[in-house]
């Protein structure tokens, strides 16, 4: 039975460029409003929110004209940053008469890669909930690359759940949810696994770049963060009622905060190679020794974040170096005085 979001406090909500544009990416302000005067009567009630909302480069597309999306890199980011603009003048008129304020950040993935960048980040949004701000959270789609080329802000929302350790994750799109093969709407899903990514298939819109395999890969982090995720239709009048006619992630055993920024934020800056017995050490919850190392990829410091993978190249964890590649390179396969990566600082994916 799906748990009335009612009883959820801190809900971070992801709101899709396809809910606020009609046909031409018209604004559509009367739904933007709905959203803001919802939210803003949850807010005054107790809840603490975060809105991560698409929807920059869809408006920049509109105010400058434009019927498809831009493939010159500066020109998307210029039309991003015409569009943020918008977004935000709408977001703060829409707060400010309910009676509640609002504020914008802007984040890349080098936010979270950084260790202190991420806990800085982390630091602010809890500040902005306890004085009762709402955060719009938004990929700074002008000066980032990562994103606009490969991603949207779905894999952003669930980063956001995760790092303010949220009580709920709900994306929010112009679909019912995750499709069984006979069309219908899965009420509830207990493990990700390949079935239910086959599940999934990209989307083809004009302004947007995600689909339900961007919002699975999502739901994956989020429910590996121990937060679960809904993936609902923004449509239904009521947004915080929509999970119970969407789909709804059940979450796993919660990771430690830090390992979950290792897991899923930091990026990994080279890779080690185990072997078998290594592999088998590590999944038991041991460090990572030199004698277990088989090869060393990639350019690394010592506390740089790695990917570890097995034999076959597939990656099944990541870890907080505690030696620099060229240190380990030297005494890869051998008994070694250090541990390459303790425990502590490895997440099993």
């Amino acid at each position: 039975m799906k748990q009335s979001q009612s009883n959820y406090k801190r809900i971070v909500i992801k709101i899709g460029s396809s809910l606020f544009c009609g046909q031409g990416q018209t604004l559509d302000l009367r739904y933007l409003h709905s959203v803001v005067e919802q939210v803003a009567l949850e807010v005054v009630q107790g809840k603490e929110i975060v809105l991560v909302s698409s929807g920059a480069i869809a408006l920049g597309m509109n105010v400058m004209g434009l019927g498809s999306r831009p493939s010159d890199l500066p020109y998307l980011q210029a039309i991003a940053a015409i569009g943020q603009n918008a977004l935000m003048d709408n977001y703060s008129a829409g707060f400010s008469k309910n009676k509640v304020k609002c504020a914008q950040v802007l984040l890349t993935w080098d936010d979270f890669s950084s260790r202190a960048r991420y806990l800085n980040a982390k630091n602010t949004l809890l500040k902005l909930l306890k004085l009762g701000v709402v955060p719009v959270i938004n990929e700074n789609d002008t000066i980032s690359t990562d994103e606009i080329r490969f991603g949207d802000n779905d894999r952003l929302s669930a980063l956001v759940a995760s790092l303010i350790n949220a009580d709920l994750l709900v994306i929010l799109s112009d679909v019912d949810g995750l499709l069984d093969k006979e069309k219908k709407v899965i009420s509830v899903v207990e493990e990700i696994n390949s079935q239910i990514k086959g599940l999934a298939c990209p989307t083809t819109k004009k302004s947007c770049v995600g689909g339900m395999i961007t919002k699975l890969e999502a739901a994956k982090i989020a429910v590996d963060s121990g937060v679960p995720c809904v993936i609902a239709n923004g449509r239904r009048k009521n947004i915080f009622s929509a999970q119970s006619q969407g789909t709804l992630f059940l979450p796993k055993a919660n990771l430690a905060a830090k390992k979950r920024w290792i897991a899923f934020s930091a990026k990994a800056k080279g890779r080690i190679v185990v072997d078998d017995g290594a592999k088998a050490a590590l999944e038991n919850k041991k460090s990572l020794l030199s004698v277990g190392v088989i090869a060393v990829t990639g350019s690394f410091n010592a506390k740089d974040v790695v990917s570890i993978t097995d034999k076959k190249n597939c990656e099944f964890a990541k870890g907080r170096a505690a030696v620099s590649s060229k240190e380990l390179d030297k005494v890869k396969g051998v008994r070694f005085e250090k541990e390459i990566i303790h425990r502590d600082n490895i997440a099993i994916l």
